[in-house]
């Protein structure tokens, strides 16, 4: 549930300002650190059940912890590149507010 959550994230927010007069796509940007939370979440809840999976006596790969390590990756990576385009942004308004 925290990979489906950390790759919805940042997608949700964005579709928040459409609906809303006083939040605006910048606002977005403070769903950076959930989606970055909820990825390492991910990450973390998947090694720890595969983990569990190579001790148990099954034997047998854990399909959602696999599932769940790529939607980690997936999110963090979303996350990245929202705080990336934030970054731009910001760059682009302080070089056009210096003329």
């Amino acid at each position: 549930m925290a990979g489906i959550a950390s790759v919805a994230t940042l997608p949700l927010a964005v579709y928040a300002t459409r609906f809303s007069g006083s939040y605006s796509l910048l606002h977005a940007g403070f769903a950076i650190p959930i989606a970055i939370a909820l990825g390492i979440a991910a990450l973390a809840l998947s090694r720890r059940s595969r983990r569990r999976a190579a001790v148990s006596l099954v034997g047998q790969r854990d399909s959602v912890a696999v599932a769940g390590h790529v939607l980690g990756i997936v999110g963090l990576c979303l996350a990245a590149s929202a705080l990336v385009a934030l970054a731009v942004y910001g760059l682009l308004e302080y070089v056009g507010s210096r003329d």
